[in-house]
């Protein structure tokens, strides 16, 4: 029972804890946006000797939204050491490098969670390079440039901009939710956002670790359509101690929507503050014994 109350009040300190910048996903899909090969590309990375990069994401990372690991590897004959590390990618907006403490010798790959910045959906994600701020035996401090095996930001940036175009041809609402003794239930909305008149259909929402969603799905905003609207119920999964104190993102939850049946492009639920408090509110309710 104590656990319990402590891991509720990690879950109440999280009052921010939801999407970044970055919509989720549970995998690739097609976008309503441009296609891979419309994109722009930018020029190739030289290799550096004896340091190889690879972006790799994790569940971890998945969770947590906005970043992956820059695995580095030492591929020569010499030890060294990064003490910074940024994703370099024409198909992401920079962001400023991350301090690292990493340590190589022959043969060791570590990796770097390392976040990205937002989506620059008119140039493709690769070529990508790794920026290390590398320290040699000797003292002498190098800014490289590592070329970067990046299938996955190619992956992330698909993602990303394809939530991006479904924005831009439909608004996602939950309205109108209020409290029931185990359950919040409210309406999932969708709204034409544009003059776009393409079909756009809602075809399933999940929930997360601490959180089940339910909704009579399909929800078809048809072709002409302005809006339609679906019952969403709320309800909590978990009371476990594990669950609630792990959780990296207690609020984020997929809605999977198709663009005239096109596959589906995952986009997050979206909710405010005060749904969000609600949502804390469901779980102290339903996990605090009485």
């Amino acid at each position: 029972m104590r656990r319990t109350a402590a891991a509720l009040a990690v879950l109440l300190a999280c009052a921010g804890c939801g999407s970044d910048a970055s919509p989720s996903s549970s995998g690739t899909s097609s976008s309503p946006g441009p296609s891979s090969a419309a994109l722009r590309t930018g020029a190739p990375v030289p290799p550096v000797e004896g340091i190889a990069a690879e972006a790799v994401e994790n569940r971890t990372d998945r969770a947590a939204g906005g970043q992956v690991q820059v695995k580095v590897s030492d591929t020569g004959a010499e030890p060294f050491s990064v003490t910074s590390v940024a994703i370099d990618s024409p198909g992401f907006e920079p962001l400023p490098a991350v301090p690292v403490t990493a340590s190589f010798v022959p043969g060791r790959r570590i990796d770097l969670p390392t976040p990205y910045g937002a989506p620059v959906c008119d140039t493709a994600a690769e070529p990508a390079a790794a920026r290390l701020t590398v320290v040699r035996p000797s003292g002498a401090v190098e800014e490289l440039r590592v070329p970067m095996a990046a299938e996955v930001l190619t992956v992330v940036h698909g993602r990303l901009c394809a939530s991006l175009a479904v924005g831009d041809l439909v608004t996602v609402e939950v309205v109108d939710l209020v409290e029931r003794p185990e359950s919040l239930v409210g309406r999932l909305v969708l709204t034409r956002a544009g003059d776009d008149e393409r079909p756009v259909v809602a075809t399933r929402v999940e929930g997360n670790v601490l959180y089940s969603a339910d909704a009579p799905l399909p929800l078809e905003l048809t072709a002409g359509q302005r809006e339609a609207s679906v019952e969403l119920t709320l309800t909590t999964a978990r009371c476990d101690p594990h669950a609630l104190a792990d959780v990296k993102q207690p609020y984020l939850m997929p809605l999977s929507v198709s663009v005239d049946g096109g596959e589906e492009i995952p986009v997050d639920l979206p909710l405010d503050e005060s749904q969000r408090e609600l949502l804390r509110l469901l779980t102290v309710r339903v996990c605090t014994p009485s």
